[in-house]
Order: C-alpha cells, then sequence, then structure tokens
C-alpha cells in the first residue's frame, strides 16, 4: 500500500460564520448549501480533496449554539460528535471572542482536540488590524495549532490553509476511493437546494421551519431530463400561504431558482414540481427527524 498524508477534518463554529462556504472553498465545488441565514445547515457533510501526496476528509457540520426544539437539539449533537475522533479541527470564527463563543471553546477544552482557529470573511474587514483583535481574543482563551485568516469568497489564504493541514495529517492510506468527493447522494444534493432556494427566498420563520422531502424521482426518455416531485413541508397553514405566494408566485420562483441551480450545479436537466404540505411540529417529532437523516449516524 502506497503511503499518503491522510486524515480527518472537522469544521465546527457557530450559526453563520461560513462553514459551508469553506468547504466549497476548499472543494472546489458546491456540495454544501449557503445562505445568509443561521441554521442553514442540518446534518454532517462530507467533503473530500485527494492528490499524489494526500487525501483530506471535511466534515462540515451544523452551527453549535443553544437548543430550541428536538431539530435544534439534533443537530447540535451532531456538531459535538463530529469533533471526536478526527485529526484536525477547524474552529471558524468572524468575529471577537464572546459568550457565544464559549460553549465551542468549553466543549473543545473537553474533547482537548488539535484546533486551527480559521478567521473567515476576511473579505469584508478594512483594515489588518481587524485581524489582529479577533486572533488577540483567543489567543489565551485555547491552544491552538494555527491561526489562519481567509476569505471563503475570493478564497484568500485557502491553499495556505490546505498546506498547513496537509503537514497536521498522520501518514496512512486512502481513506475514501481516489475519485470520492462528498458522501451526499444526487437526491439529497437536490432536496438541499431546494431547501436553499426557501432560504433565499422567504423571511422570519418559514425557513427554519422548512424542511423538503423528494417524494419521487424518475428518468423521461422522451423529455431527456428527470421528473422529480418534492414536498416542502411546514409546521403552520400560514406558513404554507406564504411559501407558496399571492397566485403561486413564491413557490415558482422558488421553483425556477432550484431548477436552475441543480441544472447548473449536478449537471442534471429536471422537470421540478414543488407541493407544500403542513406536518404540526415536525421539529419535535423524532421519526420525522429520522427520516429526513437528521442526528442519523
Amino acid at each position: 500500500m502506497i503511503k499518503i498524508k491522510s486524515g480527518f477534518v472537522a469544521i465546527i463554529g457557530r450559526p453563520n460564520v461560513g462553514k459551508s462556504s469553506l468547504l466549497n472553498a476548499l472543494i472546489g465545488e458546491k456540495i454544501a448549501i449557503t445562505s445568509p441565514k443561521p441554521e442553514t445547515t442540518r446534518n454532517r457533510i462530507l467533503g473530500a480533496i485527494t492528490t499524489n501526496d494526500y487525501q483530506i476528509i471535511f466534515v462540515d457540520t451544523p452551527g453549535m449554539g443553544k437548543s430550541y426544539n428536538l431539530l435544534s437539539k439534533k443537530v447540535t449533537q451532531v456538531a459535538k460528535a463530529s469533533v471526536e475522533d478526527n485529526d484536525l479541527v477547524y474552529l471558524v470564527v468572524d468575529q471577537k471572542y464572546n459568550d457565544s463563543s464559549k460553549f465551542i471553546i468549553d466543549y473543545l477544552k473537553k474533547t482537548n482536540s488539535k484546533t486551527f482557529l480559521i478567521i473567515n470573511k476576511i473579505d469584508k474587514f478594512k483594515t489588518k488590524s481587524q485581524i489582529d483583535e479577533i486572533i488577540l481574543s483567543y489567543v489565551n482563551i485555547y491552544d491552538f495549532k494555527a491561526f489562519v485568516p481567509i476569505s471563503s469568497i475570493d478564497k484568500t489564504h485557502i491553499d495556505k490553509l490546505i498546506e498547513l493541514t496537509v503537514a497536521e495529517m498522520p501518514e496512512g492510506g486512502l481513506l475514501f476511493e481516489e475519485d470520492f468527493i462528498s458522501d451526499q447522494s444526487k437526491t439529497i444534493r437536490m432536496m438541499e437546494l431546494i431547501r436553499e432556494k426557501i432560504l433565499l427566498h422567504t423571511e422570519a420563520e418559514v425557513p427554519h421551519s422548512a424542511a423538503v422531502v423528494i417524494e419521487n424521482m424518475f428518468y423521461n426518455e422522451e423529455s431527456g431530463q428527470y421528473d422529480v416531485f418534492a414536498d416542502i413541508i411546514v409546521e403552520k397553514n400560514s406558513q404554507k400561504q406564504i411559501l407558496i405566494g399571492k397566485d403561486g408566485s413564491k413557490i415558482k420562483s422558488i421553483g425556477t431558482a432550484a431548477r436552475r441551480d441543480i441544472n447548473k450545479t449536478l449537471d442534471t436537466k429536471i422537470h421540478l414540481e414543488l407541493w407544500v404540505k403542513v406536518k404540526k411540529n415536525w421539529r419535535n417529532d423524532p421519526k420525522m427527524l429520522l427520516s429526513l437523516g437528521i442526528g442519523e449516524d
């Protein structure tokens, strides 16, 4: 067996610090959905970089924070579990240390994980001193192996981050096949891309109360594309009305945006039909969460 550098890297942090954007920047393609809204990621996502010299498996995790229902409790558990049994942790931040960061630091101290502090969104900072202030606020909080300022958007210092990461990986063999990129199936990625458009096209409680389930999908030989039938699950009739919109305008715009992104991201032509259904309090329903793969090992 040819020996190479290989290992797992967990990407953790508060909601909305750019963890999924970082994963996409590292892999070089859209593996995880992104939005400006917190709690976009609900389950762990694996993404891999493989070269002749190394294979790094990145583990994108949901944002770690307070739990308000069974869903948020489950996603925090997923994030915590992802820290364990990894060779390295990226703690992603975009501001100085504060009370919301303490929860994560306290957990890192319990696991004694080898950790890089990743200062993201530096493209938004006007001066280097702003980056220095963030680093200084963390320097005595935890024994970080490295402090790495990056921008997931314009990929500033991403190559340097990979170089530093490879140096920390143990020597071993391939963890996955050479052509492995992600553990996300085409169906899951479709569902997530639809949910991303819900996050981007709605406000208030609606984005976080919505789930997407593909009920049926088959290849239509006559049209040369996939026919996809998906349900959007919400908790209230009022949310259903908002999602549908006046004369169906909102659901139409969501469907159009999702179809275009699926065509582009997955290189798959589809005909998409969306239906909105109400399932009261689904975020506290263990069976529903299990059916969505949330909290599964």
